[in-house]
């Protein structure tokens, strides 16, 4: 920005701004082009530069040093932007970058480590997901397009919570063909049907959706120590808990025919898929613990239970 005023004393000359600040005349010029740094017009139509200039244009040089972009450069010299704020946006963007090519990185890694007969599949699975995010942001549209009965946002984002991981920041290759396969499962029409037919049967039988899901989380909770120290499925108080979350959500009760047909009922639950789904999300996070794993493990139970029956 260039102002025509008369000759003012205390002004700098571009060469000497330049001593000064160490940045080039060429790019003092263009700082000025773009209106970052003001000057003004000796009666000879010189540039000049004031003292704010200088602390300015050293400004300028050292957010640019950080890797700053002149659009928020000049918001900052502009007062639309504090340093702070510019610099943490920055790091934000340079995180995003970062945990990009940690991914591709594990991906190239995962395909050069396959088998050359598993090469090509491999590399046509990871070739579809462009990164941890986009296959996380897809896990998420699946369950949303599959849970039809009306949920609370708290127990949705409960729910997710426990069955999409999150990526992690520098996945290793296991996890980035985990996310992967979870990308290709939540793609598969076939299985998103099946899931979708029985949340619509689940819907028209249970009347309370939030109060269901929180007593299933607490049957599997129940059942998650017996998962983990590797306990065949049985009857017991879990299954039973179990049951009667069911039970009580279909205003209905225990019996061995209620067992029967919620075995019947619950079938997309165990189709090999979801078993693999459940494994995966293991796999792909760092929480061991998962919804899928105490549920796979409760309705393997209540078959159990049905064959002593």
């Amino acid at each position: 920005m260039e102002v025509q005023v008369p000759w003012l004393d205390e002004t700098f000359g571009i060469g000497e701004l330049s001593r000064l600040t160490g940045v080039p005349v060429r790019t003092i010029r263009f700082y000025g082009d773009e209106g970052i740094v003001d000057s003004v017009r000796s009666s000879g139509g010189h540039r000049r530069f004031d003292q704010a200039a200088v602390e300015r244009l050293r400004l300028v040089r050292r957010l640019r040093a950080l890797g700053l972009g002149l659009t928020a450069v000049r918001q900052v010299v502009a007062g639309e932007r504090s340093v702070a704020e510019a610099v943490a946006a920055e790091r934000a963007a340079l995180d995003a970058r970062l945990a990009e090519l940690a991914w591709r990185r594990s991906a190239l890694r995962a395909v050069e480590e396959a088998a050359p007969a598993d090469r090509a599949g491999r590399l046509g699975l990871l070739a579809a997901v462009e990164n941890g995010a986009a296959a996380r942001d897809a896990l998420i549209a699946f369950w949303r397009r599959t849970i039809v009965a009306p949920v609370s946002v708290e127990m949705f984002d409960a729910f997710v919570a426990m069955a999409v991981p999150e990526p992690p920041d520098d996945p290793s290759t296991s996890q980035v063909v985990a996310f992967a396969e979870l990308f290709a499962l939540a793609g598969d029409r076939d299985l998103g049907r099946l899931l979708l037919a029985m949340a619509r049967a689940n819907a028209e039988q249970i009347a309370d959706e939030d109060d269901f899901l929180t007593g299933l989380g607490e049957a599997c909770a129940k059942a998650w120590p017996l998962v983990r120290a590797g306990e065949p499925p049985r009857p017991g108080p879990e299954l039973d808990l179990f049951v009667a979350v069911h039970a009580s959500a279909r205003r209905d009760r225990d019996t061995p025919a209620f067992r029967a047909r919620l075995l019947s009922w619950v079938a997309a639950d165990r189709d090999p898929r979801m078993r693999r789904y459940w494994h995966l999300v293991a796999e792909a996070g760092s929480d061991p613990f998962t919804l899928g794993a105490p549920h796979m493990w409760l309705t393997d139970a209540l078959q159990a239970s049905l064959r002593r029956g």
